[in-house]
Order: C-alpha cells, then structure tokens, then sequence
C-alpha cells in the first residue's frame, strides 16, 4: 500500500511499498510555559513597597508602561514588543528588552529575575479615565 496513513495512539506514521514504516517529519517543538495570551490594554503603573512610617507605596514612574494592540507596549523610552505564555511575561524587543514578570492577577505584573525569582515591583493597570 502505497503512501497509507496506518492508525496509532501517537504520531501519524506513513507505510512504504517495502513495508517500512515512517514518521512523519519533525514540527517545531512549543516552548514551554503554557498558551500564548495578551494583557488587557491600558496604562500600567509600576511601584515598589513602601513602609509603615510613609507612603504604603512608591511609584516608580520609569517602570511605567501602556500595552495595546499585537502584543505592543510602550514606555517613556520607546516602544516594543512583548510575549505572554501562560503567566509568565517576557518584553522581546524595544528598551524593556529582557526584563521578566510574572502575571499575578487579571490587571497586575510582578517583576522577575533571570530564574524566575519574584522582586518588589508590582506593575498595575490603571482604570480608564476617560468619562
């Protein structure tokens, strides 16, 4: 049988005339980290703790960004592009280039090291004020 798809439990395998049975060719692997996901639009506030003696927190204007459409962002020093799997947020390309947070909850970013270690910085979407 020539060029007959055999059915498996795993991968599709094709059959050759000479009875040999091949696998189909490799696809790109999915990098790890779970599905591809946007952040909801609009400007995001950065700031770090403060303490009991003052303000309970400092914002960190240079932090702050605004997210739109395609995966975008923008900050006071430019623009770029940013990639969301599962929880975890990476800025690809434009001046946060690199920089690592963590998504812990509908509308808030915690900023992370290298490994994965969660810092200070809290990044929160601010509330439409357009009314």
């Amino acid at each position: 049988m020539t060029g007959a798809v055999v059915a498996t439990a795993g991968p599709v395998i094709s059959q050759l005339d000479q009875g040999q049975l091949i696998a189909p060719p490799a696809t790109a692997d999915v990098p790890a980290g779970g599905m591809l996901r946007t952040m909801p639009h609009g400007n995001y506030e950065c700031a770090l703790p403060g303490d009991a003696s003052g303000r309970a927190y400092e914002v960190v204007k240079a932090q702050g960004f605004s997210i739109s459409t395609a995966s975008r962002y923008r900050s006071d020093a430019g623009e770029g592009t940013y990639i969301l799997r599962g929880d975890n947020l990476t800025f690809t390309a434009g001046p946060k280039n690199g920089e690592r947070f963590k998504r812990v909850g509908e509308n808030q970013l915690r900023k992370a090291d290298a490994k994965g270690n969660h810092g200070d910085l809290l990044c929160t979407r601010l509330a439409d004020r357009r009314r």
